[in-house]
């Protein structure tokens, strides 16, 4: 019998090949590459150019800044790190979580048909859990088997964000790879430096999955509202006007707060909410990462 994750990366894997079907590129079968590690020229050096890359040596002798260039590799190693704390379950339809682990499933399964290799971080404040990269459709089934097993548990304290960067830093550290981090982005500030230093030692894809409700309260009258971290619950009026205004200002103020720590920590995030079609987001996100300089 085929189980659930089997069917749901099935039901994934379907709608991928329709949606980014003529989108892949030549034999990497995917828009994200390795990163090149073999020497192979010199040239003068350019804005769009990482200045990582600059030959100190040649720019010293010649008086003109030049960088190397790599061939570049065919083969890479991703991680999808994905918050599982219990902020995480909130949301229309399934929720973010859901949201989360049908995208992590689809990049996993998109990057893994060229070859490459992919690993996964689940975190939440009481446990984290690490799959270490493998190729193949069975690697990817181990991830959605975990991802649809495991249930988030309450807690009381916000989610530690910069604790799951630390361990996603740690873990991929020997090696340079291409890393997703998938978060409401609810929890403790601070996170903001770990990010830039994991965005300083590889690629990363910050993805922030939100739920409409969170950005605009809607009019149900008397409802009884739960933290979906800590457990507190509170009675509140959603017609009141005043609560409106007062939620209004707070959830801009927050959202202020969340460009400016990816600002600092120098990411370009990308945003899917639960009511979104999360396949045009993928298709997008591989229409904006296109062959961006390195």
């Amino acid at each position: 019998m085929t189980t659930a994750p089997g069917r749901l990366l099935r039901r994934l894997e379907w709608k991928l090949g329709r949606r980014l079907d003529g989108r892949l590129q030549g034999s990497y079968r995917t828009v994200w590459h390795g990163a090149g590690l073999d020497f192979t020229d010199l040239r003068a050096y350019t804005s769009e150019d990482d200045v990582r890359h600059i030959d100190w040596n040649v720019t010293a002798r010649v008086d003109e800044p030049f960088v190397r260039l790599y061939t570049e590799d065919r083969e890479m190693t991703a991680w999808l790190v994905i918050d599982r704390s219990a902020s995480m379950r909130f949301g229309g339809g399934a929720g973010k979580e859901s949201t989360a682990a049908d995208l992590a499933i689809s990049i996993g399964r998109l990057i893994s048909q060229g070859g490459n290799r992919v690993g996964a971080i689940l975190f939440d404040n009481a446990s984290q859990r690490v799959i270490p990269p493998r190729t193949g459709r069975d690697q990817i089934l181990r991830i959605a088997r975990d991802l649809t097993r495991d249930v988030a548990k309450k807690s009381d304290k916000t989610t530690d964000l910069a604790a799951m960067l630390n361990l996603a830093a740690t873990t991929t550290s020997k090696k340079r790879s291409l890393v997703f981090v998938m978060s409401d982005f609810i929890g403790d500030p601070g996170w903001d430096r770990p990010l830039a230093r994991l965005a300083h030692r590889h690629e990363v894809v910050v993805i922030r999955v939100v739920d409409p409700a969170e950005l605009e309260l809607p009019d149900l009258g008397l409802i009884l509202v739960e933290d979906a971290e800590t457990g507190e619950q509170l009675l509140v009026d959603t017609s009141d006007p005043l609560l409106r205004a007062r939620l209004t200002e707070q959830v801009g103020a927050h959202e202020r707060e969340v460009a400016e720590a990816m600002r600092r920590a120098g990411v370009d995030p990308h945003r899917i909410t639960t009511d979104q079609d999360m396949l045009a987001t993928l298709v997008d996100m591989v229409r904006r990462s296109g062959r961006r300089p390195r």
